[in-house]
């Protein structure tokens, strides 16, 4: 089986995992998170912990990802996930208008960008953005989605950027 899909999960204080024919729901202080689940996968919980077994061999590789899913649901519906983005660039900023985010990249007109549900936008300075949420997928489209609005280009680095994100720079032409 696979390595992955034996490592079993631990269950922080305040987690509850249910499992019924067809889904598997996390619920924990940030909220309820639920995944389908193929028949052929067992999954056992017995105290702090949550383990996953497969008599299927052509089911190895499913049940690993399925362990990788539910350990990230555990962590977000415990501690959740976050995303920082920066913005570099002269007059580049962004605000919050409620649960909006405007932001003004240079374009001639300012971008609104509403929140999706579960997912929390805030700003802390004029130039940096952080997104957070339970659901680490739907908090990684949603930080994509900002930073496409305005993706770094790479002869000065201006646009919106993740934090630690690496911009390889061109040099410029020559004459």
């Amino acid at each position: 089986m696979s390595r992955v899909a034996k490592k079993p999960i631990a269950l922080p204080k305040g987690v509850e995992i249910n499992v019924a024919a067809d889904s598997i729901s996390a619920k924990g202080p940030k909220g309820t998170l639920s995944v389908g689940k193929p028949a052929g996968i067992e999954l056992k919980v017995d105290g702090g912990t949550a383990v996953f077994a497969t008599e299927n061999a052509e089911q190895i590789a499913l049940t690993g990802t399925l362990r990788a899913i539910l350990a990230n649901m555990v962590k977000g519906v415990s501690e959740g996930f976050e995303r920082k983005l920066e913005l570099v660039g002269v007059g580049y900023r962004a605000a919050m208008q409620g649960k909006d985010l405007n932001l003004s990249l240079g374009f001639s007109h300012p971008i609104l960008f509403k929140a999706p549900e579960g997912i929390t936008i805030a700003t802390p300075t004029q130039t940096e953005i952080l997104v957070s949420g339970a659901d680490k997928q739907r908090v990684g489209e949603v930080a994509a989605k900002i930073r496409g609005f305005r993706p770094p280009e790479p002869y000065k680095g201006k646009g919106v950027k993740y934090a630690g994100e690496v911009i390889i720079r061109k040099e410029a032409k020559k004459a």
